[in-house]
Order: C-alpha cells, then sequence, then structure tokens
C-alpha cells in the first residue's frame, strides 16, 4: 500500500496528462495525490511543515517570477517590432547553408530561449529557417533542435529547482550539465547540417557541426565556471552568433543596417546580461550574505531590462497577454514544484527511491530515461525536475552514485525531451506553415529520434561513470 502511496503524485500526474488533462489539472493532482500519500503513509509533524515552507517559499517565489519576466519581455519586444528587426537583420547578413543553420540551432534559438524561456526561440528561429528557402517539415524540425541549450533556458529555474531539490549547488549542475551538452550539442547540430546539406557535403557539414558544439559547449562551461549557471546559455550561445556574423562580414556589406528598435532590443538584452553578471560578481568578490543574491537573479533583471525597453511603461497589449500566459505557466510551474517538496519533506521521495533503487546499478540507465518522460509530458524541464529531482537524488544516494553527475544527465536528459513534446512540436508546424502540418508524423518521429538518441547516451554515461 505504502509504495503504491508513494508513487501515486508521480503516476497519477502523468497519467492525467497522458490521458489528455490540461497540464495544470495534472499538476493539482499529483499535488492532491502527495499531500493523501503524506497524511496517509508519511506524516509530517505541524512544526515541520511550517519550517519546510519557509525554506522553499523564496525558492517557488523566484521561479515564478522568472517565468513573468521572461514572458514580459518576449511581449513588449514582439509588440514594439524588436524581434522582427532583428531577425531581418540576421537574415541579410547570415545566408544560407550549413553555417547559417547552425547560426540557428547553436545561436540564435538558444540564445532567444536562454534570455526568455518557454519556446520563444522556436518563434524566431523557424522563421528564419523558412526564409532561408528550408522546406517546411525541415524547419519546422530543425527550428526545434535549437532547444538544445533548455537547462539555460530562461536562466537556469529548471536547473535551480533540481540543484535545490538535490541538494546540491546550482553552478555546480550546471558546470556538470555543461560538460554533458556536448552530447545533445553535437547530435541537433549533426542532424541539422545532413538534413539540408548535399550527400557529397555532408563529411564537411558533419564536421562543422562538431566544431560548432564543441565550441559552444566549451563557451557555456566556461561561462559557468566564470559568471555563474544563469547567464551561460547566453552567452555561449552569443559567442556562435558573433563568429558566425564575423566569419560571414564579407557576404554581408549589402545588408540593410539594423532599425533603431533592433538596437534598443541588443540593448535591453545587453542590461539584462550586464545586470546578472555585475551583480554576480559583486556578489563573489563583495562576500555578500546570501539573501543579496536576489540582486543578481534573472527574478529582477528580466523585469528591468523589459520595463527599461519600453520605457517604464509597458503598453496594454503586451502586459495583457503576458499576463495571461503567466497565469497559465507559472501556476503549474508551482504546483509541480510544490509536488516535488511535498514528496521531499515527508519520505515519500526517500522511500519510492529505496524502492526504485532495489532495481540495482540497472537504474543507472534507466534514470536519464525518467527525466525524459517528465519533460516530455510537461514540455518543460521546470516540471520534470519538479516532478522527479527529488526522487532521482535519493536513489543517486542509496546506489552510492556521483549525486552530482546523476542529476546533470538527468537534468539535461529532462532538457533534450522537450523538443520532442506534443506543445513544441505543434508550435513548430504552426510557425513552419507550408506542407508541415502533413508531414506532422515525420516531424514527431525525427524529433524522438533525436531525444531518444541524446538519452541513450546520457544512460552510457551514466553506467560507466
Amino acid at each position: 500500500m505504502n509504495a503504491f502511496l508513494a508513487a501515486s503524485p508521480v503516476l497519477s500526474s502523468i497519467l492525467a496528462l497522458g490521458f489528455g488533462m490540461r497540464s495544470l489539472h495534472a499538476a493539482m493532482l499529483g499535488v492532491v495525490a502527495a499531500i493523501v500519500a503524506a497524511i496517509m503513509a508519511f506524516p509530517l509533524p505541524a512544526t515541520e511543515i511550517g519550517y519546510a515552507s519557509l525554506k522553499w517559499l523564496p525558492l517557488v517565489a523566484e521561479v515564478v517570477l522568472i517565468v513573468g519576466g521572461g514572458l514580459l519581455m518576449s511581449e513588449v519586444l514582439r509588440h514594439a517590432g524588436a524581434q522582427a528587426a532583428l531577425a531581418n537583420w540576421i537574415k541579410g547578413r547570415a545566408g544560407t547553408g550549413v553555417a547559417a543553420v547552425l547560426l540557428v540551432v547553436h545561436g540564435i534559438t538558444p540564445f532567444a530561449e536562454s534570455v526568455t524561456g518557454f519556446g520563444i526561440g522556436v518563434t524566431i528561429g523557424i522563421p528564419l529557417l523558412v526564409f532561408m528557402g528550408l522546406p517546411a517539415r525541415q524547419a519546422a524540425l530543425i527550428g526545434l533542435l535549437g532547444l538544445c541549450a533548455v537547462p539555460w533556458g530562461s536562466m537556469g529555474p529548471g536547473t535551480m529547482i533540481a540543484a535545490s531539490l538535490a541538494g546540491i549547488g546550482f553552478d555546480e549542475l550546471g558546470i556538470a550539465s555543461a560538460l554533458l551538452s556536448i552530447i545533445p550539442f553535437a547530435i541537433t547540430g549533426g542532424v541539422a547540417a545532413w538534413l539540408i546539406s548535399a550527400p557529397g557535403e555532408r563529411g564537411r557539414a558533419l564536421a562543422l557541426a562538431g566544431v560548432s558544439a564543441l565550441v559552444f559547449a566549451t563557451v557555456v562551461g566556461l561561462s559557468n565556471l566564470a559568471f555563474g549557471t544563469a547567464p551561460a546559455g547566453a552567452l555561449g550561445s552569443v559567442a556562435i552568433i558573433c563568429l558566425h556574423l564575423l566569419w560571414s562580414s564579407r557576404r554581408a556589406h549589402g545588408s540593410e543596417p539594423l532599425l533603431p528598435i533592433g538596437r534598443r532590443a541588443l540593448q535591453a538584452y545587453g542590461l539584462l546580461l550586464g545586470g546578472v553578471l555585475v551583480m554576480g560578481a559583486v556578489m563573489r568578490f563583495g562576500h555578500l550574505p546570501e539573501q543579496w543574491r536576489y540582486l543578481a537573479s534573472p527574478a529582477l533583471w528580466l523585469f528591468v531590462a523589459a520595463l527599461w525597453f519600453c520605457a517604464g511603461r509597458p503598453p496594454a497589449e503586451p502586459w495583457s497577454r503576458a499576463w495571461k500566459a503567466w497565469l497559465q505557466v507559472a501556476p503549474v510551474t508551482a504546483l509541480f514544484i510544490f509536488m516535488g517538496i511535498v514528496m521531499a519533506v515527508t519520505g515519500t521521495a526517500a522511500y519510492l527511491a529505496r524502492l526504485l533503487a532495489e532495481i540495482g546499478s540497472g537504474y543507472l540507465a534507466m534514470s536519464p530515461f525518467v527525466g525524459a518522460l517528465g519533460g516530455f509530458v510537461t514540455g518543460s524541464s521546470s516540471g520534470s525536475n519538479a516532478m522527479f529531482a527529488a526522487t532521482q537524488a535519493e536513489i543517486s544516494r542509496s546506489l552510492g552514485a556521483d549525486l552530482l553527475l546523476f542529476m546533470a544527465t538527468h537534468n539535461v536528459a529532462a532538457a533534450i525531451s522537450i523538443l520532442a513534446s506534443p506543445g513544441k512540436i505543434e508550435m513548430a508546424i504552426q510557425l513552419a506553415g507550408g506542407d508541415a502540418a502533413f508531414q506532422r508524423r515525420w516531424i514527431q518521429r525525427m524529433a524522438i529520434a533525436v531525444v531518444m538518441a541524446v538519452v541513450s547516451l546520457l544512460a552510457v554515461v551514466n553506467v560507466l561513470a
């Protein structure tokens, strides 16, 4: 009976999503199941409940504020035409071919995803690919492949949740995830290069994809070391963008200049990154108390950058759109986090972990697939980590595995799987237009194949470590 109760929060959420229930309702069902399990089999004293609430409330608040800031920034840029201005300028400079496609997969889409999140990178990358002349189904799939750096999406709330629930450092998990991310970076870049290159040129195309992946992973890793996890994805993708634009500068002499609204958008992105980086450095070198870390949080600087862009007065339409989107996304994220917290503090996760740990070392190969399942069904690394991170961490401890590496494989697997989630597939098809809707099955199969390849290699790493 206890085994059923311990597993019921996760199983009920997954089954609810599988049967087509809204994410909010699935998350609520998981929370109710977690509370029922705690009352019936894993009771906790009232004093412990109060202590846990105070301990975890700042994390929940920070994550939902990051969600809100990312959505607001995306909407004010879109409404002002800044995203379109940037896209047109990049299109004029990037040209076509393998290098241009890799610019989207390892540069533009990850950058947009890193500073805003929630699939916004796809809304910028796919129109660029269509403009380059790619068939609709290729544009949709390759646009999805740009969701390869989701551990740093929206400045990393998903990774923050995993680190907090597992009891390890945010930056430590970011660095370990960066080392493992050479796998998704190489596979997504390789698939994109293979798809758009002629048969006789695929060797060179794959070599270029490998170099791009290596540079991307290296800069992301070094950025984690130097500046922390939050800005690392954005800095890594900026490096790819700059390298490509420098390489293609000879072809860009006739391109149109960037419009003023586009320049202001770049300044807003610079303010966002600069604020996080500078305040992060102040925290590190000034040895300020932990409570001051929120001055370096994206939860603050996303709002600062968005409000600066619109001179402190967001127009009614983007404000309304961001609010409506936040009401859909934030409660789901918060509820999944709450479910994970209840499972962690009541001992439900530890009990479930002990049961799963009886599988023995064989679970090392299963673990990344568990993380990927969560990312697929929730369409969010934050959702997957909130559902599974506490349990995965307990299993790692029970098996005596390296906790940091174990959680890094889980984190990267949960992140890469969202590119195959039904919601992201639908978004990509709508953006690509043309005959993409008739190629839905091909796009879905290819996306799942990419995810399975990445997760399988992560499982191998887990087993061999």
